[in-house]
């Protein structure tokens, strides 16, 4: 794992250690920012590669869906993967599987080999957020924590936030097939810069990679998602298996999963250690980001440029920059809020970011073809000041309660669940605005997409609630502090 020790053990190296970190930390941040604005990105293109590539809307959003999925089975085994070998090791494989999988989504000649493409770009992404996240919690003290993570909050909420922004300006102007072309030269610039300057010291040991476990793990969350993906387009055509039965198989293989977690973890052989489900404040944080990025990727990148661009009719390029104020706004929040919340904990942040939340997936069930542009983005921003708030708090606080020890398997739940969470509110508010839609042609319309943002609206409701039982400040630091064994 990742050895802090030779940047902190003589005093007066104190001074060159800092920076040092901030380097390591700054250089994982800009390469986690390019990779992960491709969770959204094609979101403004649905509509134009639905006629392009010849396939249905709830087909195609498996681009996004499959994603976010794919992130999801490889991120438990990240834990193996950062004790086996070294981060420099880890960060080069990351960047080059993103590089070779944005090569080839750009030269795709149709649905198929542009979903591989996103695949192995998501292999490549699933990697470098558990990376960056133990970085942070390894190198940084727990008093500089919220700040620090909240720059990771830039990268994590407002890469996807704005990838419709930059997809709309591509494709207003380019083909789809470009917003491939104008990231490769960045991954590849951030995976020279990664080679040359990222050296962080580790020892890596020989562990047992339990395969029994990664099966189980793609088989539940593969299955629980293409059941999900395939009973939105049940009404309109056939499937050799019924959406029930993969969904089925997918709970029952993640039952399984979690039995043999917890039975390997007792000799630390498990894939994804579960003991940081053993921490309150780590459960109550968990369920509120699943929460949250149900409704980040989608309703707001997801739902959103669909409304924008079937019921309002704007252009790709205008809906893509009606969501950049309010990625604007989640950028600008991120360190802030850090800061606040090194000063007075979580729940003073929480609670009123999940009521914004919950209060603008309301307004948006109130828009229909009449809707003014300004209000749309006025309700946008306030769902993104909602997340700003919600974010930075979660992430920190929930890796925050937990042993050093345990930090690269909670950091990969969470990363895991966030992605399992994006997938899910992707597929159900697809599913649900497509079949509560009134258009013959099946395509989403305003009423099957006030159906969903009501949806939508319920998930902000149990966010609401279940921010009352963030607690406050006196849960975090003092318990831990002296734990702790990174700079000081």
């Amino acid at each position: 794992m990742i050895d802090t020790a030779s940047t902190t053990t003589a005093a007066p190296e104190r001074g060159a250690a800092v920076p040092r970190a901030t380097l390591l930390i700054g250089v994982l941040v800009v390469s986690a920012f390019v990779m992960i604005l491709n969770e959204t990105i094609l979101s403004v293109a649905l509509r134009d590669l639905t006629v392009d590539l010849g396939v249905s809307t709830t087909t195609v959003q498996w681009l996004t869906s499959g994603f976010l999925l794919t992130m999801a089975v490889v991120i438990p085994t990240t834990g193996f993967l950062l004790e086996r070998f070294t981060p420099r090791q880890v960060f080069l494989a990351s960047l080059t599987l993103f590089s070779l999988g944005t090569l080839i989504s750009g030269l795709a000649p149709g649905f198929g080999v542009l979903l591989v493409g996103r695949v192995v770009q998501a292999c490549g992404t699933a990697v470098m957020l558990p990376l960056l996240m133990t970085s942070v919690m390894r190198l940084v003290p727990p008093q500089r924590r919220g700040a620090t993570m909240g720059t990771i909050t830039i990268v994590i909420a407002v890469a996807p936030a704005i990838g419709p922004t930059i997809g709309g300006a591509v494709l207003s102007s380019l083909g789809w097939r470009w917003m491939f072309w104008v990231v490769l030269p960045l991954a590849v610039a951030a995976l020279v810069i990664g080679a040359v300057w990222l050296r962080l010291d580790s020892h890596p040991r020989s562990v047992p990679l339990d395969l029994v476990s990664v099966v189980l793990s793609a088989i539940g969350f593969g299955g629980v998602l293409y059941g999900l993906s395939a009973s939105g387009e049940s009404s309109g055509g056939e499937h050799a298996l019924p959406p029930w039965l993969p969904i089925a198989v997918g709970v029952l293989a993640l039952a399984v999963f979690v039995w043999r977690q917890t039975r390997l973890q007792r000799e630390d052989r498990a894939l994804l250690d579960l003991r940081p489900f053993t921490h309150r404040s780590f459960v109550v944080a968990l369920v509120l980001t699943a929460l949250l990025f149900m409704c980040l990727l989608g309703a707001g990148a997801i739902l959103l440029p669909l409304y924008l661009q079937t019921v309002l009719h704007t252009s790709t390029f205008v809906s893509g920059l009606a969501v950049l104020p309010g990625g604007l706004v989640l950028g600008v929040l991120g360190r802030p809020v850090g800061a606040l919340f090194d000063r007075f904990g979580a729940r003073p942040l929480v609670i009123p970011g999940a009521l914004a939340m919950a209060m603008s997936m309301l307004l948006f069930t109130t828009l229909g073809a009449d809707s003014p542009l300004a209000a749309v983005i006025g309700i946008h921003v306030l769902l993104m000041a909602g997340f700003g708030l919600m974010m930075t708090p979660l992430m920190t606080d929930s890796l925050g309660v937990l042993p050093d020890h345990l930090h690269s398997h909670g950091s990969a739940i969470l990363s895991t669940l966030q992605q399992v969470a994006g997938a899910f509110g992707t597929a159900v508010f697809v599913t649900v605005a497509t079949l509560g839609n009134t258009d013959p042609t099946g395509s989403p319309d305003a009423a099957g997409l006030r159906t969903a943002f009501l949806v939508a609206t319920g998930i902000g409701v149990l966010a609401l609630i279940a921010s009352l039982f963030v607690r406050g400040k006196s849960t975090s630091d003092p318990a831990r502090t002296s734990e702790h064994h990174g700079i000081h």
